[in-house]
């Protein structure tokens, strides 16, 4: 291959390399005009050029981060279709070349055998007509093997003749197709086909952009919930289970804590597999009862609210131990301020990008919610928000981003109705729905690592999906 095809093959090369990673981790790029934010009453325009607009969920039960970017606006090589059509025409004429080469190597091979045996032939062609000259003189049976020799012999003269104008027509197509690529070099070069280099270092830096982009995908705003995928059915109409949201890649360990109260039995599991064919790798029995169903494990302890109190727990898994235990001021316990279903729900802990999270009421704030941002070693208040949302009409709620979202109803018709930023202290009503396919949830938390919600539904441990929407400001923005 001359060298500006191998220039160019290389370029495409890694053109395939970027676009398989592409369709990998973009699944759909939409229309790069305009964006439309849904707010509870206006329609907010985005354009492109504000940066890098990013829908983020995770759409498969193992939690893989699935982006639909909206890239701002690029000028794009208008030669693009050109050039495409010439590299298609370079493949075939290189495919043509090398199927041409193949059997050139072949017929040449079987030419030279033909050769070999023509001159056989002609050598005993001329003893046959000595032969026919003297055959008087030679015995009848000598006379006759030499006959049917020579007509053994007699059709591979055709043969021959095809070899030859096969061999000829091959050196044809030889020298039509250096021709060929000669010409097809010069176009490339007079439509710059050497511009591929600079689009090859646009597309890495295009790359490089995205790969950053996708470091920054923290937080976001909750835009849909999809779903839900049954992973288990077990245990009785209410109870928890999650992962560690802290846990590394390979840690997918599960824990199962069955009923809202009167248990202190937590079951672990090494896998959603083995969570799903039941093989449990550990049983924990905890120093409290439990009451809720609204725990968290974050970072390798559990965290959940003693039974009859408003005292937090954290118990270490790895040691056994309570390393911390501390009382909720003036939050309601034993179903002072549960969730619409009840059950002892009225303090929920919860994690997310941010960190670890109460969302209780208070005889303060008239029995509305109340988020308190907790230090996850000692359980202390850093900061807290009173919202204006009656904790006794909440079916349930979780925090993504700091913000926490409120659900109207833990029955059928369930939706995310309210959210609470503590970022600007400002809330928003909302229309989220979601399935609730089993009619009735008792426990809903958000994994900031699944980028999913777990969920127990009368007996059945489903995963939600979440979309969440971003917008990423870019160095070329600013």
């Amino acid at each position: 291959m001359s060298p500006p095809l191998l220039k160019l093959g290389a370029v495409l090369s890694t053109m395939a390399m970027i676009s398989n990673w592409m369709s990998q981790t973009l699944p759909s790029l939409v229309r790069l005009n305009t964006t439309r934010i849904i707010t509870s009453d206006t329609l907010t325009q985005i354009s492109p050029k504000e940066g890098w607009q990013v829908y983020s969920s995770a759409q498969d039960p193992d939690g893989r981060c699935i982006c639909t970017v909206v890239a701002p606006e690029q000028n794009l090589c208008s030669r693009d279709a050109k050039s495409r059509q010439l590299r298609q025409l370079l493949e075939k004429v290189q495919n043509m070349s090398q199927s041409i080469e193949v059997l050139n190597l072949r017929t040449q091979r079987d030419f030279q055998y033909v050769l070999k045996m023509e001159t056989q032939m002609k050598g005993l062609k001329a003893k046959f007509r000595q032969i026919e000259d003297d055959r008087k003189t030679l015995m009848t049976k000598h006379f006759q093997e030499l006959k049917e020799k020579m007509d053994e012999l007699l059709p591979l003269i055709p043969v021959l003749e095809q070899y030859k104008t096969d061999a000829k027509l091959i050196t044809q197509f030889k020298e039509e197709i250096r021709n060929l690529s000669t010409v097809l070099t010069g176009i490339q070069e007079e439509i710059g086909a050497y511009d591929y280099e600079e689009l090859h270092q646009r597309v890495l830096s295009l790359e490089t952009r995205l790969r950053d982009c996708m470091k920054k995908l923290t937080c976001g705003k909750l835009m849909k919930i999809t779903g839900p995928i049954t992973v288990k059915i077990s245990g009785t109409r209410f109870g928890a289970w999650m992962t560690d949201p802290l846990a590394s890649e390979k840690n997918n360990r599960v824990w199962y804590m069955d009923s809202y109260t009167n248990n202190k039995i937590v079951r672990e599991y090494k896998s959603i597999a083995d969570f799903i064919s039941g093989a449990e790798s550990r049983t924990y029995n905890l120093p409290f009862k439990w009451a809720g169903t609204n725990h968290v494990v974050y970072n390798g302890s559990l965290y959940f609210n003693k039974y009859q109190s408003n005292i937090i727990i954290k118990y270490s898994f790895d040691t056994g131990r309570v390393l911390a235990q501390r009382s909720l001021e003036y939050a309601g316990f034993h179903n002072v301020y549960p969730y619409t279903w009840g059950g002892f729900s009225d303090i929920d802990l919860m994690a997310d990008e941010i960190g670890l999270w109460a969302v209780y009421a208070t005889n303060q704030n008239a029995g509305n919610i109340v988020i308190s941002q907790l230090n996850q070693d000692t359980l202390e208040v850093l900061k807290s928000w009173s919202t204006g949302y009656p904790k006794r009409s909440a079916g349930e709620s979780f925090m993504i981003c700091g913000t926490l979202y409120v659900t109207n109803s833990h029955l059928t018709g369930a939706k995310v109705y309210y959210s609470y930023s503590t970022k600007t202290s400002t809330y928003e009503y909302t229309d989220i729905p979601f399935h609730n396919q089993y009619f009735h949830i008792s426990m809903l938390d958000y994994n900031a690592r699944d980028r999913a919600l777990y969920a127990w539904n009368n007996g059945h441990q489903v995963l939600f999906n979440v979309t969440l929407f971003h917008v990423i400001k870019t160095e070329d923005d600013t």
